[in-house]
């Protein structure tokens, strides 16, 4: 007969095997160097936003292992998600993306499925203006739209590269206003804004912060803004106006309530619930500090911080919304 004494004391064991198993859980960090990789070149909006990341980690001590950053911008930025999805069950490697991460494979074949990622944070959202030359004619938003309808394919419209955020909000415009524009395509948001400048197109979408030099040098002008409401900055650029005096694209003629272009986190496929809330964590700390602050600051970016099934909700969304858009536009990859 089996000594029941020992049952309790099997059962005491039991419960600290588990109790320690469930805190080293709890408990996990990397244990060797973090690398970030970036869809994009150095210097540009998404390199910042990893090696912004990069410091404030570093400087405020948020964790141990070291973060090394690279850069793989090959493919628009399929190179560092094809990487990232053959690392299933590595947490040492994090993406720095946008939605592009999640709309690519829907219209050009990328070589990954981003099912096979996880998505970790959504950290900023970069806004979205429509502008124009300076010298042009019109004056506001309705004066751009209204010379478009009557002479359809007049107005150039830059942007860049053919079918990223800035085609796809284009396109957004012209369904909505009954137009029809030219979409010229260039390498950078940077390269988009000295054409405009110069007058070798009629406008364009860029973020605020692309166009702000040109702006304080009077070569181009604000129509409005795709946001919901104005934005939230005092800070006079040319004059007396400011980023805060734009009026909104819904109160200029355009029904676009808002449009922006998130900022993304992903890790690799296949992690452990105690990984990914690690970095989960790690970002959520990150934004709190000045750092992080004063870089959404000069890139006049939105605060957005979206994680866990709120994340996966905005994902799921967008998606669909612009999955519908593709559509009509015959954009989708055909199987």
């Amino acid at each position: 007969m089996k000594n029941p004494s020992l049952r309790p004391h099997l059962t005491a064991t039991a419960v600290l095997v588990l109790a320690a198993a469930s805190a080293s859980a709890a408990e996990w960090k990397p244990n060797r160097p973090v690398e970030f990789v970036v869809t994009a070149g150095p210097g540009g909006g998404t390199d910042q936003f990893a090696r912004v990341v990069q410091v404030v980690i570093q400087k405020h001590k948020l964790m141990s292992a070291p973060v090394i950053v690279s850069n793989k911008g090959g493919g628009a930025g399929s190179e560092a998600m094809i990487d990232l999805q053959s690392s299933a069950g590595d947490p040492h490697k994090l993406v720095f993306s946008t939605n592009l991460a999640y709309l690519m494979p829907m219209i050009t074949k990328v070589g990954y499925k981003i099912e096979n990622m996880t998505p970790v944070a959504i950290m900023a959202a970069d806004e979205f203006i429509l502008w124009s030359n300076a010298n042009a004619s019109y004056k506001s938003a309705k004066d751009l739209i209204d010379a478009a309808r009557a002479k359809p394919g007049s107005i150039k419209v830059g942007g860049a590269q053919s079918k990223d955020t800035d085609h796809i909000l284009t396109r957004q415009i012209e369904m909505l206003t009954g137009t029809k524009m030219v979409y010229v395509p260039f390498k950078s948001g940077g390269e988009v804004a000295a054409q405009l400048s110069g007058g070798h197109v009629d406008a364009n979408v860029n973020n605020p912060s692309e166009n702000i030099s040109h702006w304080r040098a009077g070569k181009v002008q604000p129509l409005c803004v795709f946001a919901k409401q104005r934005l939230d900055i005092k800070d006079k650029v040319r004059g007396d106006k400011g980023f805060g005096d734009i009026p909104t694209c819904s109160e200029s003629g355009i029904a676009i309530d808002s449009f922006n272009m998130p900022r993304t986190v992903w890790a690799a496929g296949k992690l452990q619930p105690e990984q990914v809330k690690f970095y989960e964590d790690l970002m959520r700390q990150v934004r709190e500090k000045p750092e992080f602050k004063e870089w959404l600051a000069r890139g006049l970016q939105t605060d957005l911080f979206l994680e866990g099934q709120a994340l996966r909700d905005y994902i799921a969304a967008d998606a669909a919304k612009n999955k519908a858009q593709f559509a009509k536009d015959d954009w989708l990859i055909k199987d």
